[in-house]
Order: structure tokens, then sequence, then C-alpha cells
């Protein structure tokens, strides 16, 4: 990849969001949601070449970063496609040109598979998840009415949250989809998120190689019946160094890697008690709004700022031993910082997926310069 990209506001956003784009980055309007777009480079391209050297596609998660232009930089550096968690997230990067979309989550229900159908026919390429056989019935009945033939893969309980078991039930379902005339099997789904976040590198190892070792003995099992699977995607930012190494998965589907957070350091590493593979890319800058006493500041991003579905809060970037804590919706409080009214502070956030959805853009850095907003165009597509 190149070290030196040309971004540019996408039409309209400068009229709909911003007065006009600030050049610099001190000059940002806060709470601002920014990604370095360096280290975002970096943390794409070391991924793309160590799944291109094992031989795997790459299928990020878009539900990370919700963009087009993140997804189109993805696919640039050698992605198949995006994945879209929900089918309203796939529906918005499709608007934006994204192909190779993975819908991650079933689409239950007439309307939503009509929905689903006007998403087939514009990009064809498209899969969708099932895990029971009335709902691959109702996708091959919409697609029989609509005379297309939609592709769609099993999702596997891998991660005991949503998913068909392993083995027989899974290998039931399949005999069913391959009866049905209007829907294309491509293959299996196995996001195992509990081994993703396990934590210590020998213990998160051995997790997804149990949970995927049942992915992958279940896609056996299809094909020793003589239904054809040539597909098995699943993987995450913290198995990409584990999951290359199990024989029989075809595709990973990491998202994270791209931001990095607070939650995914915690995991470890090969190397040691911190998770530090990619680079933190993504930032909140605050502005210290107040300080009430001369031990506590008041800076302007709350629970509005930053997802706080971990349990705790933001870090005041390279101080580690500042107290950071929340203060309501539109504040958070800084303990013994010397920080002062006035002051622009920077945080890394702890959970990258929800705290971007938090957001109408990002503002895309190098360095001082403030590249371009990036319309975060999925935001609040969680139908």
């Amino acid at each position: 990849m190149t070290s030196r990209r040309v971004f540019f506001l996408t039409p309209g956003v400068a009229a709909a969001t911003l007065k006009a784009l600030p050049k610099r980055r001190e000059d940002l309007p806060t709470p601002a949601l920014i990604v370095e777009v360096d280290k975002l480079e970096a943390n794409l391209a070391k991924m793309a070449n160590h799944l291109k050297a094992a031989g795997l596609a790459f299928r990020p998660h878009a539900k990370t970063h919700k963009t087009h232009e993140i997804a189109k930089m993805c696919q640039k550096a050698g992605a198949v496609g995006s994945c879209g968690a929900k089918l309203s997230e796939a529906a918005a990067l499709a608007e934006g040109g994204a192909t190779g979309l993975l819908v991650t989550t079933a689409v239950i229900g007439r309307d939503k598979i009509a929905q689903g159908i006007a998403l087939a026919k514009k990009r064809p390429e498209t899969i969708f998840c099932v895990d029971q056989a009335q709902n691959a019935s109702d996708w091959d009945a919409a697609a029989r009415a609509a005379g297309l033939r939609v592709n769609l893969a099993i999702d596997l309980w891998v991660g005991r949250r949503t998913g068909i078991e392993c083995g027989a039930p899974a290998l039931e379902l399949a005999r069913h989809m391959s009866r049905l005339k209007n829907v294309r099997l491509q293959g299996l789904q196995a996001y195992s998120g509990p081994s993703s976040h396990r934590r210590g590198f020998e213990a998160r190892t051995a997790a997804s190689r149990e949970a995927m070792g049942e992915a992958v003995e279940t896609r056996k099992l299809l094909e020793r019946d003589g239904i054809a699977c040539p597909w098995l995607s699943g993987g995450s930012t913290g198995t990409w160094n584990i999951d290359p190494g199990i024989d029989g998965i075809t595709e990973l589907q990491p998202g994270s890697f791209l931001f990095m957070d607070i939650d995914y350091r915690r995991i470890g590493s090969r190397e040691g008690e911190e998770f530090n593979d990619f680079q933190q890319a993504l930032f909140v800058i605050c502005t210290v709004v107040s300080r009430p006493k001369p031990d506590l500041a008041i800076f302007d991003g709350g629970y509005k700022a930053f997802a706080a579905d971990r349990g705790y809060g933001p870090e005041l970037r390279g101080r580690r031993d500042v107290k950071v804590g929340f203060a309501g919706d539109e504040h958070g409080s800084l303990a013994a910082s010397g920080a002062k009214a006035g002051d622009r502070l920077e945080f890394v956030v702890p959970h990258c997926d929800p705290t971007v959805n938090l957001y109408d853009h990002m503002y895309a850095v190098r360095g001082d310069e403030v590249l371009a907003a990036w319309p975060i165009s999925a935001r609040g597509k969680s139908q």
C-alpha cells in the first residue's frame, strides 16, 4: 500500500454537518472522533499481508468502522468484500459501492427478506446467513418469486450466540437447503466471539482451536455426504495469528484490528500481557471545560462520546496514571491530571465499534493535518 492517499469529503456532508472542514487537528470541534490514517493503513497492510501469506481470504467486519471509505480501502488492500452485522448495515455499505457483502446475522421475517432480496438484486454475490430450515425455505420462496438464486451460508453455534449446532444438526439443515431450487449453499460461517476475547494467548489458542475445530469437522461431514462446502468463514482480530493455522478455514473476518481499543489491549498477545499486535489508530479529542478543584478537571466527553458497555471509561492518551471517569451524559472527569480549562486532550476508547456508532462522522488525520471528514454512513443501522 502507498504511504500517501488522498481523501475527499463526501459531497453534501460539509453543508449538512460541517460549516467548513478544519485544516488542523487542533481546530476540530470537540468531542471529535479521529482516525490516524498512517496507523490505519499500517494495520490494514499487516493483516492483509499476513492472510495473503497464509492463503486465506480476507473479509473485514464493517461493524467496526461503518464507513464507505474504509470499506473501499480494505478492498484495495485485497479484501474480498466486507461483513455487515445487520442487513441495514450491509445495504448502507452497498449504497456506497461496497461489494462482496456477507450479512452475518440471520434475516428473519417477510419484510426483511424482501429487503434482502433487493440487496441481492443490487449485489448478487451477497451472502446471507441462516441457522434454521424455515428461514432457508422462506428465502427460497422469496428468491423464486423474484427470479433469483440467493447465496446462503449456514451459521454455526461455535460462539454460543447464534447458529445451529455443529455436526448432525448442521448436516440436516444442509440437506434441506440442497433440495431448494432458488438458494445456493455457499458454505459455513463460524464466528467464535468468546475465543476472540479470551485473555492469554495460550488460552485463546486452545479456545479457538476447539471452536473452529468443530466447524472444520462439520465442513468435512457435509462433504462426505456429497454436499459441496468450499467456504468456511470466521475468525477475529483476537485470533488473527491463530486461525490461519487451523486447516479447513478459508476466510477470516476481523474488524477491530483497524482501530484497536482498550478492550482488545487487555487480552494479551503471544509476546506479553498486552495485545499490541496492531497500532491504536482511533481516538476521541475532548476539551477541558471546567476545573472545579485543583485536582479535578471536567472535559466535554461523557456517555454520549464513549461507549461504556465494558464497564470502564476511556484512557487519557499517554497517561495511564490518570484516573478517568464519567460525569454524566456529556462530561468526563480527570483526577490529578494537571489539566486546566481549555486544554485539548486525546483519549483511547474502551470499545471501538459502539463508540464509532455514536458519531455522524470521523475525521481522517495525518499528523496535524485533517484530510477529510468521513461520514459514518451505517451509523444506527441495527435492523
